[in-house]
């Protein structure tokens, strides 16, 4: 099992079905897990995927329509009620703070585990366990932000030129920290035993007509995710209430150049999805695309 992928615990838009739970999304990043989007229902979905509430480091909400927050208190009680003692920021648009407060106030004891961060400047807005957390403002309705996952670059060590430099053992993590190391009476300097190695992003576009900012957080992303509630029969009902259709989904992904590209938030309106693939396939022929179901596990590509 990959120690970085995303589970996404529910495919539903605006209305559920019996194949179908809310929109909820779950990265999990070495250890360290960021619950996006917690639809109704998403406590459960967590039990289905066979993932503790308690694990959850990171919550993120794109913004207050229901299907994608109205899950909250659910998860915070569980976390409370399994005793979590690490703090666990609550980040969102500022324009939602009065429905998030009224959901955080309705799970008792949520105040132990929960710190809420309204988000009033998009931008670089929070580093969590090694992760740079950045927003950007979208075109929906109401106020509606985007989500990025950004590593730093890092370096990657050749254990040949290690071993003939005569660097062993805790001396390569010293290396890696400190950039030199001084070995048999010289000094080595990181460049000569590394490459450089790309830091991976995810990017998380939910419920957003087409927009600069939705191709600028997807740009050379690993992994992106993003809304195709409608097919193309309804763009213009799409464009009217800020969604995308699959085919701009996954244009979206080609042209930002994104690795792998997760297609979710389908309205009920279509109980089979075999449209959304040909649709999002015709449109991006070479894309790396997955048309996601409930609880699909979804591996962040290996660096190239």
């Amino acid at each position: 099992m990959s120690d970085r992928e995303l589970i996404v615990l529910g495919t539903a838009s605006q209305v559920p079905t019996a194949r179908r739970a809310h929109t909820a999304l779950l990265l999990r990043w070495e250890g360290h897990d960021v619950l996006i989007d917690p639809g109704e229902g998403a406590q459960r979905q967590l039990t289905l995927a066979g993932h503790s509430a308690a694990r959850i480091h990171t919550i993120c909400i794109t913004h207050d329509h229901g299907d994608h927050c109205f899950g909250l208190p659910g998860v915070l009680q569980r976390m409370a009620l399994d005793g979590v003692d690490h703090d666990v920021p609550l980040l969102y648009p500022a324009g939602s703070r009065e429905v998030v407060e009224a959901l955080v106030a309705a799970a008792p004891h949520a105040n132990r585990v929960v710190a809420p961060h309204p988000v009033a400047t998009p931008g670089h807005v929070a580093d969590r366990h090694g992760l740079a957390v950045r927003a950007a403002r979208l075109r929906h309705g109401v106020e509606t932000l985007g989500w990025r996952f950004e590593e730093p670059d890092g370096w990657r060590m050749d254990p040949r030129l290690l071993a003939r430099a005569g660097i062993h053992g805790p001396d390569r993590a010293r290396l890696r920290r400190e950039g030199r190391l001084r070995v048999g009476g010289r000094t080595v300097d990181l460049e000569e035993v590394a490459s450089p190695r790309a830091g991976q992003s995810v990017a998380v576009v939910m419920d957003t007509g087409w927009c600069d900012a939705a191709l600028d957080l997807a740009a050379d992303a690993d992994l992106l995710v993003v809304e195709a509630t409608f097919l193309d029969s309804e763009r213009e009902l799409a464009e009217e209430v800020g969604h995308l259709t699959a085919a701009q989904a996954a244009r979206l992904g080609r042209l930002a150049g994104a690795r792998r590209v997760v297609l979710t938030h389908y309205s009920q309106r279509y109980p089979d999805l075999g449209e959304h693939l040909q649709q999002a396939q015709r449109a991006a022929p070479d894309l790396d695309l997955t048309v996601a179901r409930d609880l699909d596990r979804v591996q962040v590509p290996p660096r190239p």
